[in-house]
Parts: C-alpha cells; structure tokens; sequence
C-alpha cells in the first residue's frame, strides 16, 4: 500500500503542495502560452494577483526549476521570465487538468447550485 503521510519523503505531497496553491499553474499556463514574458505582462495576464504575491510565486517556481529567471544589465533593468524544460515537462499534465477542467465546469456549477440548493433547505 502507497503512503501519503507529512513525514518523510513523500514526492506527490511535496509536489501537489508546491504547485496547488493559487497561482503557480496560472504562472506556468501562462509563461506557456505566451513565451518569455516580463513581470509586469504576467502581472497583466494574471490580473487578480498581487505584486507581492507574483513574486514569491515565481521565486517559488525558480526554485523548483520549472522556470528561469534573465536580468539583462540595461537602465532600467529588464528581468524575463520563461519556463524550463522541466518546467516545459509539465505542461501536458497541467493542459489535462485544464483540458478536463473546460469539459466538466458547466456539470460542476450545475452539481454545486443543486448542492446549495438542498443544503439551505
């Protein structure tokens, strides 16, 4: 039997963790789409994210080496974001999920809006 406890090494938890927070798919989706982008043009596609929260968000990403980070020595200073090959890797998981997600959302607002509708009653 698979373990999926806190302890130890667990790969799907440190994963799922790190990439199932609010914003670092939109991040990767996004940098996919569009190629090597800047932060304010990111900042501009992911509209409802804060300045602050885009940041550790990409430092995050950079971490895990899903995405790099290009300052180029200009005045002022232009910092590029693009994704890496490992980075690269998991978009076709992602575009599953996200494939998936466009094929079921009417079903799932339909199955939330009844579940409402029973619970209030």
């Amino acid at each position: 039997m698979k373990n999926f406890h806190p302890t130890g090494n667990c790969p799907v938890r440190d994963v799922l963790s790190r990439l199932g927070d609010k914003w670092s798919m939109l991040v990767l989706i996004t940098l996919n789409a569009n190629g090597t982008m800047r932060f304010s043009d990111i900042h501009k596609t992911i509209a409802d994210v804060s300045q602050r929260m885009l940041t550790v968000t990409l430092r995050t990403l950079e971490s895990d080496g899903l995405i790099e980070r290009k300052v180029y020595a200009e005045v002022p200073p232009r910092v590029e974001y693009c994704l890496t090959e490992r980075g690269l890797s998991l978009i076709p998981h992602i575009q599953g999920l996200v494939d998936w997600a466009l094929q079921q959302m009417s079903g799932i607002m339909e199955s939330r809006l009844a579940h409402t509708s029973s619970s209030t009653t």
